[in-house]
């Protein structure tokens, strides 16, 4: 399967399960095609973007001990996670020039993505909830339309929402844990350890694409547009280690510590 066409699968189809639906073919790059910027990725009816601040927020963790709670959490969740998936082929549609290396490791982390959205929608369902039952946000989507080459995207998504992962998935386990869910705090944890090769995918592309001799901090934070910022990429108890897995350097590290609005 071309590249050109997974992405437009992602991104252009109203089936769910297209969208999640594994790649069992080998992979080509033959024909990135002209650069398409989507204003809104193709859903089911029932996936449709919500009104601004209409859709559920997500519950407190001190209600995870009632299931319908946990089940709204894995909802939200998964919007957050398929939000992700239709940014990388937006991404892949808008910047066809990006390096083939680059684009055949977006293929392998939206594989990552689809599995996570069917983790948390099959987790969502046994707990009595059907994905596409409450309404869902766009806000990873509306951050990616202000991206305008592929530096912005390596900062904004794997480097921000993402780096910030490396602290929620843990907080989210926790949680779950504390609540008598196993089960769901498992799910967390497997994520946490795939955000952490994400990570490792945004800083590994910022050094080979960033201008030569530029410095890393500077490069990442040129590329963001607000509201993203430095310490949106961080959650309440910051996972230094995780960040240090995924290549960050100590130096990045302890400025992602300091940043402030």
């Amino acid at each position: 399967m071309e590249i050109r066409a997974f992405a437009e699968r992602v991104l252009l189809s109203d089936d769910l399960s297209l969208k999640l639906e594994a790649i069992d073919t080998p992979i080509t790059d033959d024909h990135p095609g002209p650069a398409e910027r989507h204003v809104e990725p193709v859903r089911p009816a029932n996936l449709q973007f919500a009104a601004r601040r209409t859709a559920p927020t997500m519950p407190a963790f001190g209600a995870f001990e009632d299931p319908a709670k946990r089940a709204v959490a894995h909802h939200i969740m998964a919007n957050h996670e398929l939000q992700a998936l239709e940014v990388m082929a937006w991404t892949l549609l808008a910047f066809p020039e990006a390096p083939e290396e680059f684009r055949r490791g977006m293929v392998t982390v939206m594989a990552d993505e689809q599995r996570h959205t069917r983790m948390h929608i099959e987790r969502a369902a046994m707990l009595g909830l059907s994905f596409g039952d409450l309404l869902v946000n766009c806000y990873i989507w509306k951050k990616a339309m202000s991206f305008t080459n592929v530096l912005d995207y390596i900062a904004g998504l794997p480097l921000v929402f993402e780096g910030a992962n490396l602290d929620h998935t843990l907080e989210f386990a926790d949680a779950f844990a504390a609540a008598g869910d196993e089960r769901s705090a498992s799910l967390m944890r497997v994520i946490h350890r795939d955000e952490i090769g994400h990570v490792a995918f945004g800083i590994e592309w910022l050094r080979k694409l960033k201008p030569e001799g530029a410095d890393e901090w500077e490069t990442f934070t040129a590329h963001l547009h607000w509201p993203l910022r430095p310490s949106k990429a961080q959650g309440e108890v910051f996972q230094r280690e995780a960040r240090l897995a995924a290549g960050l350097t100590e130096d990045f590290v302890d400025r992602l510590i300091e940043a402030d609005d």
